[in-house]
This record gives structure tokens, C-alpha cells and sequence, in this order.
């Protein structure tokens, strides 16, 4: 990998995000209850006035992607004919994977399914605990946790790849824009976007880091007895920060690609555990009837907003996983891209997009089947979430298989794993787009920019987790957080995703790598520069 030797910092990025999250740190800290109310104030706005465009930009995402996999389109390569991938296709799923929904999953496997069996909207009109129930769980738990996220991913991965690579523009998410604005993103409308969007993973990854680091909390407190609290939550996301700020330093090929193996190695592990010794046949059947239930109801259920009953369901649930997968698609799109060159379009929506998202089906099929099988049979799981917080949920679960300590040690060691992974591959990226590194994707930047916003997400998800209070839960502070990031970033990505369409539909427009002898904008190189 090339290396810069003297990466300058890109200061109309790092500049007003630095103050910008500073400036938040220390509302927290001075008055958490005022940081609190602009929270929810700004959530409670982006549900009421957006929360449809919310829903439909979801699917017209997954209908873009599906077109551009399964077009002639999908036959284009990021880079051209002759261009090598960098990685296996083993290790582009598992990077992919882990830096994806890994840590999620991980969380949500066994919550959601229960959750939403247990207590669905009432407005529904479903019967707690019955068979309808569970069948609208699954259903909702699949539309969260599979092709839709996946697709926010991919239609912004493909077009930084096809901007990047072929029509040879900078590194940066703004680059989507090109159609639009032309040389423009190259100044200051390229600095707005990309600060946007910086601003919004910072979001999206302390959410992550809040709720990651209550499950790892609890874990503690269930296998050593250590009461979880603010001291404990400090302590964790400090080694959380402290792990990946040193992958990240190691760079892609070293620190993130050893993680990702090694990690989704587990994940099929601990998969093929629960299946062998859960309830085999129920999960089967159960997967079987959700998956169906999943593809009759999709849009009905995508789409839920309850306009006439008023639920409060979709915005703690469908809206709050829209804007923070939102939140992460502009630079999760960044660090795909990165990984992608050599592939064609095909490749990545099949390797990168669709296989991933189908290890979520698997993943929840399996947990959750078996967690609601247990859960009917006396296992007290949900009983268990309702004393201890969601949090608990995992390990209630486990205490039902062989070895529940040493599975709650590895699965506690697989979370810690996927948070480091995810924040690594983020952490770099944020710092590739606040550095003169944003002009070449090859280069690997400043080591002490990774460790500044390492520090300052770990500082976010401290402060939100501790300015809820008693008001509400952890997690919803989490989901509160989540959804105020993603909120600005989803009118860009809308642009954004229509300009990556346009690059890529007009190829003999914009295609270098395809036609080198095309001249488009030769003074383009040379106003790319560090502003």
C-alpha cells in the first residue's frame, strides 16, 4: 500500500467538525439536560415532518441496487478491464460483514424477534405471544436487519467506486455529486457535503458505541458480579477506543483484515452452535414460514408509518434504523469503495451487498427462532430483558446452551471485536476524508488524525449515554442520537444516489478507465487540493 509521508490536514473539513464536536462534548458535560432536549426535539421533528421520506427512500435504494447487480450495468468494472482486486472474496465478505451490521446483530439477534412478539404496536390489534405476532417480528426484525441497510450501503459504495476509479475523481463522498455540480465539489460544496456526512457517522458510530458498550456491561455484571454504571461504561469505551485506535494505526491490509476474518470466523461458530444444540426443527420451519411472511408483506410492513393511530412504534423502531444506517452509507460507502477496486458492480452487489444481507436472515432466523422457542417453553429470556435491560437479553439466552460461561466469554470477546472493527474501519475513513489523503484512495492517513476521532466518537457516546438520565433508557438515547445524524444526511444521499445512477448510466460520458482517450475536465486534477 502507498503510503503518504506527510499527510496535511484538509482544514475546511477538520476545522468546523473539530469545533462542532467539541462544542457538543462540552453542552454534555455542562448541561446534559439541554443536550438532551435538543436530542429529542430534533427526532421528534425528523419522525413528524420526514419520517415518509425516510420509508420510501429505503426501498427506491434497494430497487437502484437490485437494477445496477442485474443490469448490463452490473458488467462494468471499478477501474477498468485490467484492474487486480486487493482481497479474496472470503476476506471482502467478512470486511464487508463486520464493518456492515455485525455488531447489531450481535445485540439485536435475540432482543428483536422477542421484543416485537411480545410487545407489538397495539395499533396492529396483534395478540402478544401468538403465532400472527411472531410472524409480524420477523417480518419487521428481517426489513431492519437485511437487504435495506445493505442497499444504503451499496448505492453509496458504487458510486464513490465508480466516481474514484473510473471517472478518476477525488475521494470523497461528495464526489456523487459531480453530475450535478461538476468541478464545484472540489471547493467549498464539496467541503459542506463531506462534513455533513462526517458529522453523521460520528453519530451513527457513538450510538453503536452506547449500545455496545451497555451489552458488554452486563455481560460483566452476569459473569462477575461488577454492577454496570457510568464508571464501568467509561472504562469499556476507553478500551474499546484504545483497540481500535491501534488497528486503525496498523493500517487495512494488517489491522482491519486479520479482525475481520478472525471475527466472522466466530459469528459462523457461534451460529452453527445454536442451531446444533437449539431447537433445529423449529428454527427451520419458523425460518422457513418468516421468510415467506418477510417477501408477502414487505412493502406493507416497510412502509408502516400509522398516520391515523398515532403509534409511537415506527419512529423508536423502521425510522430509527433508517437514519442510522443513513448516517453510516455516505462513509461505510467510503470504506467499501476502498476495498472494491477490481470488482465489477455485479461482484459487489452479490459479494458485498446481497450475501452479507442474507447472513442477516440467516443470523436472525436462527437466534431469533430459537430465542422464541426457549421463551414459550418457560426459558424466562423476555422475562429477563424486562428486570435488566436489553442488554441482558444475550446472556439469558445462552445460559440455555453447553458451557454457558465460556459462550458468554466468547460472545462478549466477538462483540468487543465487532465494535473495534466497525469503528476502525470508520475511524480511518473519517480521517481519510479530513486529510490531503482524500485525493488518492491508496494512501493510508495520519495516524494522530485516526486517534483524534477515536477520541472525540468515544467522547459522544459517553456524554449521550449519561445526558438520558432517568428519562429514558440507554438504548433509546442511542436510537435518539442515531436519528438526529442521519437526518441531514438523508436529502444528500437522495442526490447522492441519483447522481451515482446518471455517472454510471452515462458511461461513455463519464468513464475514463473505459474510454482513456475521452477528455473530461483535464483541469480537474489540478483543483483537487487540500483546502
Amino acid at each position: 500500500m502507498k503510503k503518504v509521508e506527510k499527510a496535511t490536514l484538509r482544514l475546511s473539513i477538520f476545522i468546523p467538525m473539530s469545533i462542532l464536536f467539541l462544542l457538543s462534548i462540552v453542552v454534555g458535560i455542562v448541561a446534559p439536560e439541554s443536550f438532551f432536549n435538543v436530542l429529542n426535539a430534533t427526532a421528534g421533528f425528523a419522525f413528524e415532518k420526514f419520517g415518509w421520506l425516510f420509508q420510501i427512500s429505503s426501498v427506491l435504494f434497494f430497487f437502484m441496487c437490485a437494477y445496477l447487480g442485474f443490469s448490463r450495468l452490473g458488467n462494468i468494472r471499478f477501474g477498468g478491464e485490467d484492474a487486480k482486486p486487493e482481497l479474496s472474496y472470503w476476506n471482502w465478505f467478512a470486511i464487508c460483514l463486520c464493518a456492515g451490521i455485525a455488531t447489531g446483530i450481535l445485540f439485536w439477534g435475540v432482543v428483536e424477534p422477542l421484543t416485537h412478539m411480545y410487545e407489538p404496536p397495539e395499533a396492529l390489534g396483534l395478540v402478544p405471544g401468538s403465532e400472527a405476532a411472531a410472524m409480524f417480528s420477523m417480518t419487521q426484525t428481517f426489513i431492519h436487519w437485511t437487504y435495506l441497510p445493505y442497499v444504503m450501503y451499496g448505492i453509496c459504495s458504487v458510486g464513490i467506486a465508480y466516481a474514484v476509479y473510473n471517472v478518476k475523481l477525488p475521494f470523497q463522498t461528495s464526489s456523487m455529486l459531480y453530475p450535478f455540480f461538476g468541478d464545484k465539489i472540489t471547493g467549498w460544496l464539496g467541503a459542506v457535503v463531506d462534513n455533513v456526512c462526517l458529522f453523521a457517522i460520528a453519530g451513527g458510530i457513538a450510538a453503536v458505541l452506547g449500545v455496545g458498550t451497555m451489552q458488554i456491561g452486563s455481560g460483566l455484571n452476569i459473569l462477575t458480579g461488577v454492577q454496570p454504571g457510568k464508571g464501568l461504561w467509561v472504562g469499556i469505551v476507553s478500551a474499546i477506543v484504545l483497540t481500535y485506535i491501534i488497528s486503525s494505526y496498523t493500517g487495512l491490509q494488517r489491522g482491519i483484515k486479520w479482525l475481520s476474518d478472525k471475527n466472522a470466523k466466530t459469528f459462523m461458530v457461534m451460529l452453527v452452535l445454536v442451531f446444533v444444540f437449539g431447537p433445529t426443527g423449529f428454527i427451520l420451519n419458523f425460518g422457513t414460514q418468516a421468510t415467506g411472511h418477510f417477501i408477502q408483506n414487505f412493502f406493507e410492513r416497510t412502509l408502516y408509518l400509522s398516520p391515523i393511530d398515532g403509534s409511537p412504534w415506527p419512529r423508536w423502531w423502521p425510522i430509527y434504523y433508517w437514519a442510522i444506517w443513513i448516517a453510516y452509507a455516505p462513509l461505510t460507502g467510503m470504506f467499501f469503495a476502498r476495498v472494491s477496486k477490481g470488482r465489477t458492480i455485479r461482484e459487489f452487489m452479490m459479494v458485498a451487498v446481497f450475501i452479507p444481507a442474507t447472513f442477516g436472515l440467516i443470523w436472525f432466523s436462527v437466534f431469533g427462532g430459537a430465542a422464541i422457542h426457549l421463551q414459550m417453553n418457560g426459558a424466562g429470556i423476555f422475562e429477563a430483558m424486562q428486570a435488566g435491560g436489553n442488554e441482558v437479553a444475550v446472556f439469558a439466552f445462552l445460559q440455555n446452551f453447553p458451557l454457558p460461561k465460556i459462550t458468554s466469554i466468547i460472545y462478549l470477546l466477538v462483540i468487543f471485536v465487532s465494535i473495534v472493527t466497525m469503528a476502525d474501519s470508520m475511524t480511518s475513513t473519517m480521517a481519510s476524508l479530513s486529510t490531503s489523503a482524500y485525493n488518492n484512495v491508496d494512501t493510508e492517513p495520519s495516524g494522530k488524525v485516526k486517534i483524534f476521532w477515536g477520541v472525540v466518537m468515544s467522547s459522544i457516546a459517553i456524554i449521550n449515554l449519561l445526558s438520558a438520565g432517568g428519562k429514558i433508557s440507554g438504548i433509546d438515547a442511542t436510537k435518539q442520537i442515531s436519528t438526529v445524524a442521519g437526518f441531514p444526511i438523508l436529502f444528500i444521499m437522495i442526490a447522492m444516489a441519483f447522481g451515482s445512477m446518471h455517472m454510471i448510466m452515462k458511461q461513455e460520458k463519464y468513464d475514463v478507465a473505459y474510454f482513456p482517450k475521452m477528455v473530461v475536465k483535464p483541469a480537474l486534477e489540478e483543483k483537487q487540493k487540500v483546502s
